[in-house]
């Protein structure tokens, strides 16, 4: 927990993630990613100086066998409130509008739940999982399947809701997050999306590795090519 504990205290003092007075809401999907940052901020509330309050909101997308009920054990262990929405989405996206690619409207009706049900609980802050390794990812996919260059911010102000969405673990390699999981026993929900393996974002992933096996090098030059901006030579 300590690599995953230094990441986010470098992330919260880079960027102002997580400021005196905060109310953060942690997105937990139930995936490994999000129980581990629900877990950690537990601990980076104790040793941090800055005080903040923080509680989780799990949207429950309505698919079968979705359980989380051993994420909401860990949470009363910890203290700490998990808030669980129930919504239709997917039936809506995959039984009512038959959606052919459906991930981008479901992404989009799962963050405007979360985001509701963080402001309905007072939260001024809502913290995401995403790590390095999504950062590289969704670039990828921006620029091979949208036609632009875009990455994933550490810390984006929603003036729809009036509340900041914060990514602490954006500094955190995968590898690290899966580390911890293990070590620590965190229980991870398993995924029962129709669309689990077939996600453009595991084609990137597939990508990823791919040239990391050619050239172990190549994570470190691209994550540095995204985030130095001092190194755009573009039209």
């Amino acid at each position: 927990m300590k690599k995953v504990l230094g990441a986010i205290r470098k992330a919260c003092d880079e960027f102002g993630l997580i400021e005196a007075g905060d109310v953060v809401a942690v997105g937990v999907s139930g995936g490994k990613d999000s129980v581990a940052l629900f877990y950690a901020l537990s601990a980076y509330q104790h040793y941090s100086s800055v005080p903040f309050t923080y509680f989780g909101v799990c949207v429950d997308l309505g698919n079968k066998g979705f359980d989380i009920s051993e994420i909401q054990k860990l949470a009363e262990t910890m203290g700490v409130p998990l808030y669980v929405v129930k919504t239709d989405i997917a039936e809506i996206v995959f039984d009512v509008r038959k959606e052919s690619s459906p991930c981008s409207l479901c992404a989009k009706m799962r963050k405007g739940a979360l985001m509701e049900e963080a402001k309905k609980r007072g939260a001024t802050k809502v913290a995401l999982g995403h790590h390095r390794d999504d950062l590289l990812e969704t670039f990828l996919l921006s620029f091979v399947y949208e036609g632009r260059l875009f990455a994933l911010k550490p810390k984006t102000y929603m003036s729809r809701v009036d509340i900041t969405q914060i990514r602490p673990m954006i500094y955190l390699d995968e590898k690290e997050i899966k580390a911890a999981v293990k070590k620590y026993n965190l229980p991870v929900a398993a995924s029962c999306c129709r669309m689990d393996g077939e996600t453009k974002r595991q084609e990137a992933e597939e990508l990823v590795k791919t040239i990391l096996k050619n050239n172990p090098k190549a994570k470190e030059g691209m994550i540095t090519a995204i985030t130095h901006k001092e190194k755009y030579d573009l039209w």
